[in-house]
C-alpha cells in the first residue's frame, strides 16, 4: 500500500508528469530540462528529486553534470509501464517533447562541428591515449571470412585497411565530413571494394543485414544513447553477424571530454554487456587492455542471436 501511495503522490502533479514523459524518451540534465520546460531550476530540481526518491526515475553523474531518464528496470518501471499510455499527446507534450529533440540534435550537432575541427589532427590524438595497442589488430584477430564488414564511426578511416584485408568489401559510416574527407584520401585508388558513407550510429545508411561483421571502436561514449547504436548495429548485421565493441572502461578523466569530445566518460562492463543482450547479441569474449592517461578499453566480441 505504501509503495502505491508513493507513486501517486508522485504522479500527481502535471509538471512531473511533463517530465516524466520527456524522460521516457530521452535521458537530460538539469540546465537541459530547464530549457525545454521553461521553468526556474529550483522548480524543476525539485520535481526531479520527488521522481527520483519514488523510484521512477535513474540518475548518472558526468563530471559536472548529472543526467535524468526514466527507469527502465524494477518496479519504477513497471509503474511507468502501465502510466506510460495515459499520458495522452496534447500541445503542451507535444512542444515539451519537440524542444528535446532539438536539444538532443544540438549535441549531435555539436559533436560533428568538433570532429570536423580536429579531423586534422585526429589520427595523432588517437595515438596518444592508446600508444602501442594495436588495436586494428584486436578486432581483426575477432574476424574470419566476412563478405561485407562495417565500422560504426570510422573517423578518418584508420581501421579500414586492415577490416580489407579480412573482408570482401568494407563500409566505413561517421557523422563527420571531415573526417569523411580525411578517410577519402587513403582509399583514392581501391574505391570499388571500400564504401564511405555519413550518417549517424543512431540511424546507420545500411539496409538490415547488409553487413555480416560490424566494429562500434571507441564510438558510442560520443552517443547521447549508446544503446540505440548498439540496436542499429544488430539491425544491419545478419543472423549470426559478428559485432565488436571497442569501449573505454568507466573513468574520470574529464580532459577526455574537453580533449577528445566524449560524452560519457567509459562505461562499465556490466553496462556494456547489458545492453548487448538487450539489443539481441549474445556475448562470446570480454577483454581488458591497458592504454595511456591511466585508462584501459573493453574489448566485447558478440554474435547477433538467430532470429
Amino acid at each position: 500500500m505504501q509503495d502505491a501511495l508513493t507513486y501517486f503522490k508522485a504522479l500527481a502533479e502535471q509538471t512531473r508528469l511533463r517530465l516524466l514523459k520527456v524522460l521516457m524518451r530521452h535521458e537530460l540534465n538539469v540546465n537541459e530540462l530547464v530549457a525545454i520546460m521553461a521553468m526556474g531550476q529550483s522548480r524543476i530540481s525539485h520535481h526531479l528529486k520527488v521522481l527520483t526518491e519514488s523510484g521512477l526515475l535513474s540518475w548518472r553523474r558526468e563530471g559536472s553534470k548529472v543526467y535524468y531518464s526514466a527507469c527502465t528496470q524494477g518496479p519504477g518501471a513497471e509503474v511507468i509501464e502501465r502510466v506510460g499510455p495515459l499520458l495522452a499527446d496534447d500541445e503542451v507534450s507535444d512542444q515539451d517533447l519537440a524542444r528535446a529533440r532539438d536539444t538532443i540534435e544540438q549535441r549531435a550537432e555539436a559533436t560533428r562541428r568538433f570532429f570536423n575541427a580536429i579531423a586534422a589532427n585526429w589520427d595523432q590524438l588517437r595515438r596518444d591515449v592508446l600508444g602501442d595497442l594495436d588495436l586494428a589488430g584486436a578486432v581483426t584477430g575477432q574476424m574470419a571470412g566476412h563478405r561485407v564488414a562495417v565500422d560504426l564511426g570510422c573517423g578518418t578511416g584508420g581501421m579500414l585497411p586492415a577490416l580489407l584485408e579480412r573482408a570482401e568489401r568494407v563500409i566505413g559510416v561517421d557523422s563527420s565530413p571531415k573526417m569523411l574527407q580525411q578517410a577519402r584520401r587513403r582509399f583514392a585508388n581501391d574505391g570499388r571494394r571500400v564504401s564511405l558513407r555519413i550518417g549517424e550510429l543512431e540511424h546507420l545508411p545500411l539496409r538490415d543485414g547488409e553487413a555480416d561483421f560490424a566494429v562500434a571502436s571507441l564510438a558510442l561514449h560520443h552517443l547521447s544513447r549508446p544503446q540505440d547504436g548498439l540496436v542499429e548495429a544488430h539491425r544491419v548485421l545478419q543472423d549470426g553477424g559478428r559485432l565488436v565493441v571497442v569501449e573505454f572502461d568507466r573513468h574520470h578523466n574529464e580532459q577526455m571530454r574537453t580533449r577528445y569530445g566524449d560524452h560519457w566518460l567509459g562505461f562499465s562492463l556490466k553496462r556494456l554487456a547489458g545492453w548487448l543482450e538487450r539489443s539481441g547479441f549474445s556475448l562470446a569474449q570480454t577483454r581488458r587492455l591497458p592504454v595511456n592517461q591511466g585508462l584501459a578499453v573493453h574489448i566485447l566480441t558478440a554474435n547477433k542471436n538467430q532470429q
